[in-house]
C-alpha cells in the first residue's frame, strides 16, 4: 500500500486523483466538510455574510450621498433635482495556506484515520487566521479594511469595563447605544470566554438574574447563546487572549484595555470565498521558513507533507445613513473593554 493511500486509510472511497501521480487522493467531500467545520469554529465565519467570488476581486458600489425630497410650491412650482452618489468599495481575495509535514513512519505505524486527526487541527488554524485578521488586524493582508476592533475604536464605538455605576449590563448597553447612535441595530455579540461567567453571575439588589437561565418563553439568556435576545458567541480559540499579546496589534496596550466584547449589525461585514479548500501532497519538497532556513527536506528525512490553501475576502461596506452622515464616526460594530 502506498503512502498516499495509507495516509487516507479508513476514509470516503471516492477519491480526486492528482495531476502527476504525486498529488494525494483527496476525498470529494473534504472540502465542503472543512469551510462547514471551520464555520463552526470561526466568529467571522460563523456571523457574517458569506458571498462567493468569480474573480480575485469585486467592487461594491456603495451609497455615499442620499437622496432628498422636497415639497412643491402651489399648483405650478418648480420640482427640485438632487443628488444620489456611490463609492467603491472592493472585496480582494487573499490566501490562506498551511502546511502539514507528517513523518512516512507514522503513516506505517498507525491503524486509524490520521485525516481525521489531521482536519479539525486545519478547520482551526483557518478560523484562527481570519478571525486574528477581521477583528483585530494580526496578519491582515494590507487590501482588507482596517480591522473591525480598531475601526470601532477609532469611530469612538467605545466602552471601559466599569465605567458605569450601575453594572457591566449597563456598560453592554451603552456599547449597543454607540452603534445605534451610527445608524445600525445590534443582531449579535461576540466575546471572550470569560465573559459567559461575568454576564452568568449579574443578579439585582435582591439576588435576581439580570440574564435570566434559560426557560421556556425567556431569551435574556446566556446559558444558550444570547444577550438581549441576539446571538451572542463566545470564543474558544485564544484569539482574544491572542490579541492581548501580540506586538504587531497596535491598537492596544499589551494586555491592558483590551476587547472584551464586539457588539454590531452582523449584517454590514461580507465573507468574500474566491477558493475553497484545495489540497495537494508533496514528497519530493524542500520546506523552508521565512528566513530562508530548510525546516523539512521531505525525500531526505522520509516524510510526506499536506499543504492547504483557500482564499477569502473581507469587507465593512458601512453605507451612509440618515442618522449617522460622517464616515469618520459611523460605524456598525461597538467595543467593550477591560479596565487598564
Amino acid at each position: 500500500m502506498s503512502y498516499t493511500n495509507r495516509l487516507l486509510r479508513g476514509t470516503n472511497p471516492s477519491f480526486t486523483s492528482g495531476t502527476n501521480g504525486l498529488n494525494p487522493l483527496i476525498p470529494l467531500d473534504v472540502s465542503r466538510e472543512i469551510i462547514k467545520s471551520a464555520t463552526q469554529k470561526s466568529a467571522a465565519l460563523t456571523m457574517f455574510k458569506k458571498r462567493p467570488m468569480s474573480t480575485a476581486q469585486q467592487r461594491m458600489p456603495v451609497l455615499s450621498t442620499k437622496p432628498t425630497a422636497y415639497f412643491v410650491n402651489g399648483d405650478t412650482g418648480m420640482k427640485q433635482t438632487t443628488n444620489v452618489s456611490w463609492e467603491n468599495k472592493f472585496l480582494d481575495a487573499e490566501e490562506i495556506a498551511v502546511i502539514v509535514p507528517i513523518p512516512e513512519k507514522l503513516l506505517d505505524d498507525i491503524d486509524y484515520d490520521i485525516w481525521g486527526e489531521i482536519k479539525p487541527e486545519i478547520e482551526e488554524a483557518i478560523g484562527v487566521a481570519l478571525d486574528l485578521a477581521i477583528f483585530f488586524g494580526i496578519n491582515k493582508p494590507s487590501s482588507w479594511p482596517t480591522a473591525i476592533a480598531a475601526a470601532a475604536i477609532a469611530a469612538g464605538n467605545t466602552v471601559t469595563h466599569g465605567t458605569s455605576a450601575v453594572d457591566v449590563a449597563e456598560d453592554l448597553n451603552q456599547v449597543m447605544a454607540a452603534v445605534e447612535g451610527d445608524g445600525f441595530d445590534v443582531n449579535g455579540f461576540w466575546m471572550r470566554n470569560s465573559m459567559k461567567s461575568v454576564f452568568r453571575g449579574l443578579r439585582s439588589t435582591t439576588k435576581e438574574f439580570i440574564f435570566l437561565p434559560n426557560e421556556a418563553g425567556l431569551t435574556d439568556t446566556v446559558f444558550k447563546g444570547s444577550l438581549y435576545g441576539e446571538k451572542a458567541v463566545a470564543s474558544m480559540s485564544g484569539v482574544f487572549e491572542t490579541a492581548d499579546t501580540d506586538a504587531t496589534y497596535g491598537v492596544e496596550a499589551q494586555g491592558a484595555n483590551g476587547v472584551e466584547l464586539i457588539a454590531g449589525d452582523w449584517s454590514q461585514g461580507i465573507i468574500g470565498v474566491r477558493q475553497d479548500i484545495t489540497y495537494k501532497l508533496l514528497d519530493q519538497a524542500v520546506l523552508q521558513n521565512a528566513s530562508g532556513d530548510i525546516v523539512y527536506n521531505l525525500p531526505q528525512q522520509d516524510m510526506v507533507a499536506m499543504r492547504v490553501v483557500c482564499r477569502f475576502a473581507f469587507q465593512v461596506p458601512n453605507p451612509l445613513n440618515r442618522i449617522n452622515t460622517n464616515s469618520s464616526t459611523r460605524y456598525p460594530f461597538a467595543v467593550l473593554r477591560a479596565a487598564a
